[in-house]
């Protein structure tokens, strides 16, 4: 593929940006606390924080370069399919449990024909346990040898739209570690073997932290059963 060709399909993205970018502020104002979807048995909005963002261009063409070595090329006709995640959100949340209620809240919302998957939902771990919790919800899992840990949802706006929007779902443990691995590890792995496998550690302490929580939350008496104890 030659540099003009990268240019044009540059441009071709760029012609249709803003249509990502309204359906994007369509996926952020999803997750936004007056969705009662998203609302716990004790009333807490179960998403502590939300990130955004758009692809740079700078990025757009790497990653275009990158999946043509694949033997795969990009090219104007197949540009929207081969590439999904031309804007993204991630959808942070404190308690491993929370995730059931995140999950069920987008499946609803496909379900009720506001959006549309654009392809099944597929959750990345290292963790067997996170495996069986997340094949437990029908969610597709996959076990990452770099020890990512993250679920990924791709939406538009209906069945017959190409645009589309990444949703990822993690933890803010996993959110640390991926923003770590992130900038030392990806898309091009590092050659210092210390470096990875401190990486791997890393993920070992970030997941004993989210059960960990779990486990303080799970500690803590219910309203019912603290009112009962009051004399």
């Amino acid at each position: 593929m030659t540099d003009e060709d990268v240019d044009n399909l540059l441009e071709n993205y760029k012609r249709h940006r803003k249509a990502y970018s309204g359906f994007m502020n369509n996926v952020i104002d999803f997750f936004k606390s007056d969705n009662d979807g998203l609302l716990d048995h004790d009333g807490h909005f179960v998403v502590h924080s939300v990130k955004f963002r758009e692809k740079a261009t700078t990025h757009l063409e790497e990653k275009i370069r990158r999946k043509n070595t694949e033997g795969q090329p990009v090219t104007k006709e197949n540009l929207f399919t081969r590439i999904n995640d031309f804007c993204g959100v991630r959808v942070l949340h404190l308690r491993l449990s929370d995730f059931e209620l995140i999950h069920s809240a987008i499946s609803n919302h496909v379900s009720s024909q506001f959006w549309a998957f654009a392809e099944p939902p597929k959750a990345y771990t290292w963790d067997p346990e996170y495996k069986s919790f997340f094949e437990s919800l029908d969610v597709k899992t996959e076990i990452k040898e770099s020890f990512y840990t993250s679920v990924h949802y791709v939406v538009k706006p209906n069945v017959d739209n190409f645009v589309c929007c990444e949703i990822q779902v993690r933890t803010l443990f996993e959110e640390v570690w991926g923003e770590i691995d992130h900038d030392l590890n990806y898309p091009v792995k590092t050659e210092v073997i210390a470096c990875r496998e401190q990486l791997k550690v890393l993920a070992k302490l970030v997941g004993a932290g989210t059960k960990l929580v779990d486990s303080i939350y799970n500690s803590i008496p219910s309203c019912d059963q603290k009112d009962q104890q009051m004399p």
